[in-house]
């Protein structure tokens, strides 16, 4: 892989991942671009549609630390911050931070609504400010430093609901569906191809290097570059208010939606527009970047009313009629 050049090495990844993820190359992406967004992402879906192996791919294929969080209903917040622990040392005592598994690169939050929401809270500051402050004492995270959560939706016993201000944090909620059934073909192929046997009985195998962490920084220098023009920050911001002040469109969304987005909502369809723009190799955002990335960005930061849930709508029809009646200017 040429490391001089950023999107070629991002692109190169892409397909790195799509190998062994089969059928959510929209998931790969989202992936990427909240790497590339210094962000911090939500995924959910039903059991066994590789989100954990989604995740493991990034990790395997990018020179960084990965730690995996398994969520249960007696973690407590010390087993995912770390403690200040007690030790003797010439005879006299004294206490030494351990650092919990949030310490890493990328972060595996698996099941992260299995935990009480204590447990998830101990994430915010991490996630938010990039560190974690135990005893009094601050420790900062890596540069380079992701939390990637799973949760269930299927509403079973032992889980509880993220609230509204941990989800905030993640810039993008991301949807993983069923695939189509050829890309299901692939995946029973590829499950079988991976219990041959390993590398150390197939002597032809070579190892790939890994992109660096210095490339992702670069990539996000150029990300950062890419042009906002005055009347895409004027459509961001219209479609923002317009989950704040839906009246102004009238019914349905007046009668959809109870609570709009935050600030954090507008930030976040900024950055991913330009993610998207560039990936696309352009240095300038459209309103299609910002069309694609709308439902992922804000379909967490909304809350319906109770009429919207008992007529069965779900944000993303509340956000599809958002972008039907907000014109760009």
């Amino acid at each position: 892989m040429d490391q001089e050049y950023p999107l070629e090495a991002i692109q190169e990844l892409k397909l790195r991942m799509g190998r062994s993820i089969i059928g959510q190359e929209a998931v790969v992406e989202r992936l990427l671009m909240t790497l590339l967004c210094n962000g911090n992402l939500l995924l959910e879906g039903l059991p066994g549609l590789a989100k954990t192996r989604a995740i493991k791919s990034l990790a395997a294929n990018l020179e960084s630390e990965f730690r995996r969080i398994q969520f249960t209903p007696d973690l407590l917040p010390s087993d995912i911050t770390g403690t200040e622990m007690y030790y003797e040392e010439g005879g006299k005592g004294l206490f030494k931070f351990q650092p919990g598994p949030i310490f890493g690169n990328l972060i595996l939050a698996d099941e992260i609504n299995r935990a009480p929401a204590k447990v998830q809270a101990a994430l915010l500051e991490a996630m938010e400010e990039r560190q974690i402050t135990v005893a009094g004492t601050t420790h900062r995270m890596p540069d380079l430093f992701m939390v990637l959560a799973t949760q269930n939706p299927i509403e079973q016993e032992g889980t509880y609901p993220l609230p509204e201000a941990q989800m905030d944090r993640f810039i993008m909620k991301v949807m993983i569906r069923y695939p189509d059934e050829s890309s299901e073909v692939e995946v029973l192929r590829l499950v079988r191809g991976e219990e041959l046997p390993r590398a150390g009985d197939s002597p032809s195998e070579t190892p790939v290097e890994p992109v660096s962490q210095k490339l992702i920084f670069e990539a996000r220098k150029e990300i950062h570059g890419v042009h906002v023009s005055e009347n895409i920050e004027k459509y961001i911001i219209d479609l923002i208010n317009g989950t704040r002040y839906p009246e102004a469109y009238g019914e349905p969304l007046s009668k959809w939606i109870q609570v709009g987005a935050s600030p954090r909502g507008g930030i976040g369809l900024e950055k991913t527009s330009r993610a998207h723009a560039w990936l696309h190799r352009r240095d300038h955002v459209t309103p299609d970047d910002v069309r694609s990335m709308i439902p992922d960005v804000l379909r967490h930061r909304i809350i319906l009313s109770y009429e919207a849930n008992a007529e069965g709508v779900t944000p993303d029809q509340v956000i599809e009629e958002l972008v039907r009646q907000v014109a760009v200017a």
